[in-house]
């Protein structure tokens, strides 16, 4: 018997052990075993009775015997069960422990106890304890940060330095942007890829004036993409090039809205006009010395990430939240608004399986990098980019349910031809909105198709995107 599927139920033989009646006969107390085999060893137990005592009617012999060896059976397998009902009634207390160290091993950013303090809801994201809301529902947060401005504590994300006379060499043999045209203080999002062509992860990477790369990827790839920047470093080193990388232990905070320059400007000596979407630069904010603004965001909103030593953190995000234009948001906002947006999240919409062409990302590709061909999987990417791909991330919308990660995508004759890979019902424009990856015959806009949402079938359109106008502050 297999007596790690009883459940609950060895705690009953257990208490079957221990508070059973002694035998009728006054031999055994069930459950408990005889001196040497099945059978009593007691003179005067009945099952003696063959030879001690002929009155004794034979039947009852024989049904004492059996009862004895039932006994015994029951006593090696109560023993067994008391030994697994003690395993199990540690087990929860085990459970427990690993569960408070799991939940212990979660790393905090350095605004946690600002969060707790403010109402954060704190959830576990990519190895961190981070707030997935405040007191205001996700929807309002959303809506506010479409009409003011929002506070979003991005410390999670990873923050490098690339630095030496040959970081852009180093980063230009990892990703597939033209990072050499980068003017200083201007950056771009780019994509890590592999030999095969698929993303290893997506970045912003940053020409600084100061020397460096900085260089802003996400947390749930943390150790990967540690580990694939260090190995190039040490791999350009033994060759000779003059390179190293560092990790950022500063807080990012994400102003995002229509009103952050404004709120932000208000503590910067620096003209904010003049710092267009996608360059940088370092300046005291709100008192808080060698802060570095760079104007981009994860909402498809104006806004700015500034990346602030860890220990002023609390102090900035303080000051910003005295305004009453901002107020704090969490990560089930930030995953509205950026899908509002078009915007990919790694690990749902892009990932080592996918390509640049297939995600709709080719334009990332810089026209310098396709012509060299010398990124990483650039043979399957280009190649990609002059013919022909089998699929293609589009936008979808539809009304009633709202589609899901991993619901199917039907063609009209009801045949699967792909998933979704994220979707949520969007508050500003109160239908559904999702993205996923079909054939290319199917990747035109005004497509109809059907998506399958708790085992039903419902119509759904391919859509352009972004599903909500981006707002990005550009020079005019």
């Amino acid at each position: 018997m297999n007596w790690k599927c009883l459940g609950l139920f060895p705690y009953r033989l257990e208490s079957l052990h221990t508070e059973s009646p002694a035998c009728p006969w006054g031999c055994l107390p069930l459950g408990l075993p005889a001196p040497s085999d099945p059978l009593c060893g007691r003179e005067t137990c009945p099952s003696r009775a063959r030879t001690t005592s002929p009155s004794v009617p034979g039947r009852v012999v024989a049904s004492v015997c059996r009862l004895h060896r039932l006994r015994a059976t029951m006593q090696r397998a109560v023993s067994m069960v008391a030994h697994l009902g003690l395993q199990l009634r540690v087990l929860p207390s085990a459970l427990g422990r690993l569960f408070s160290c799991a939940q212990d091993v979660l790393r905090r950013t350095p605004l946690y106890d600002f969060h707790l303090a403010h109402g954060g809801k704190m959830v576990a994201f990519a190895g961190w304890s981070l707030p997935v809301q405040y007191r205001d529902s996700h929807v309002d947060s959303h809506l506010h940060t479409r009409r003011h401005c929002s506070l979003f504590d991005v410390s999670h994300m990873l923050q490098t330095k690339i630095l030496g006379c040959d970081r852009v060499k180093l980063m230009e043999s990892l990703v597939v942007g033209d990072i050499a045209e980068l003017r200083p203080n201007q950056g771009t999002l780019s994509l890590f890829t592999n030999e095969a062509g698929g993303i290893l992860d997506d970045l912003i990477v940053t020409n600084t004036s100061e020397g460096y790369l900085y260089v802003v990827s996400n947390a749930g790839c943390w150790d990967k993409d540690v580990a694939l920047m260090q190995d190039k470093v040490r791999e350009l080193q033994n060759m000779g090039s003059d390179v190293s990388l560092e990790v950022v232990d500063n807080a990012l905070l994400a102003l995002q809205g229509p009103t952050a320059a404004q709120v932000l400007q208000a503590g910067v000596a620096d003209d904010l006009r003049k710092l267009p979407f996608m360059t940088s630069a370092v300046m005291e904010v709100f008192g808080v010395s060698g802060c570095r603004v760079t104007r981009c965001g994860y909402t498809g909103e104006d806004g700015v990430e500034i990346s602030v030593p860890a220990a002023a953190a609390v102090h900035l995000a303080t000051a910003l939240l005295e305004n009453p234009e901002v107020k704090l948001a969490g990560l089930a906002a930030r995953d509205s608004l950026r899908l509002e947006a078009g915007l990919c999240l790694y690990g749902s919409d892009i990932d080592e399986h996918t390509t640049p062409v297939e995600s709709s990302l080719s334009w990332t590709l810089g026209k310098r990098r396709r012509a060299a061909m010398d990124f990483p999987g650039a043979s399957i990417i280009v190649a990609q980019l002059k013919g022909k791909v089998q699929r293609r991330r589009v936008g979808l919308m539809c009304e009633g349910a709202p589609m899901r990660a991993h619901s199917p995508i039907l063609n009209m004759e009801g045949t699967v031809i792909g998933s979704v890979t994220s979707g949520c019902p969007s508050p500003c424009l109160k239908k559904n909105v999702a993205m996923g990856y079909v054939p290319c015959e199917y990747s035109r806009p005004g497509t109809p198709l059907l998506v399958e949402v708790r085992r039903k079938q419902q119509m759904a359109v391919v859509s352009k995107m972004p599903f909500v106008t981006t707002n990005y502050y550009t020079l005019k």
